[in-house]
């Protein structure tokens, strides 16, 4: 899959996305030619969701290699079903998460058990140190939640999707994951209620006071 990655990245040096982040229009336009088999395309849409899925996955397992494993999976897996997406070119990003999502349970299942939060690695060199001792904060706050509510929270508060696209990754209604949301929130007010909130990275912070 790396060679896959690295192919993408060398093909699509020519149409490198200028500016912003693309709207969803501008999406919806690669993949209509990402459909039709355009490589670059596809690259391109690998570019602007690369980063997301990473950090959606990592925050579930907890450990960089299996992270990106996980990850190089899920755009293989993309690019091999993505004439599915003909006439479905708006709700890509979901169908995207979904094999994500998907993907990060089969892996799990077949590890059995999670890695135990003191062996895993979080490095980053462009990383200052407060947003790292940030991120492992909000790795052992999210621990506490069962899987479902923090997958949630994760894409929720983090990946910033709203309860219908949540739902349509998770396979759960809206109800059903407005719900699930607020136990999650109520479960990190009730572990955290007695700390300080200049303890707490401004995620937890945020997402607590939405209870």
């Amino acid at each position: 899959m790396k060679a896959v990655c690295n192919t993408i990245t060398d093909e699509k040096k020519s149409h490198e996305i200028a500016g912003a982040t693309p709207d969803q229009s501008e999406i919806a336009g690669l993949v209509e030619k990402a459909v039709t088999g355009n490589f670059a395309a596809f690259g391109d849409l690998y570019d602007i969701f690369i980063d997301r899925i990473y950090r959606y996955v990592f925050y579930q397992v907890k450990d960089k290699m299996t992270a990106e494993d996980i990850t190089e999976e899920v755009f293989l897996k993309a690019w091999k079903a993505i004439k599915s997406c003909k006439g479905r070119e708006k709700t890509f990003s979901s169908w995207l998460y979904r094999i994500a999502h998907n993907q990060m349970i089969n892996t799990l299942r077949s590890m059995k058990k999670f890695t135990p939060l003191e062996e895993v690695e979080i490095y980053d060199p462009k990383q200052e140190i407060g947003a790292e001792m940030e991120r492992q904060e909000l790795l052992k706050t999210l621990d506490c939640l069962p899987e479902r509510q923090k997958q949630i929270i994760v894409l929720k508060f983090i990946e910033g999707l709203d309860n219908q696209e949540i739902g349509k990754i998770m396979g759960k209604s809206e109800g059903a994951i407005r719900i699930t949301q607020m136990r999650a929130l109520a479960a990190l007010r009730l572990r955290l209620g007695s700390e300080s909130k200049s303890t707490k990275a401004p995620i937890i912070s945020y997402a607590i006071d939405k209870v």
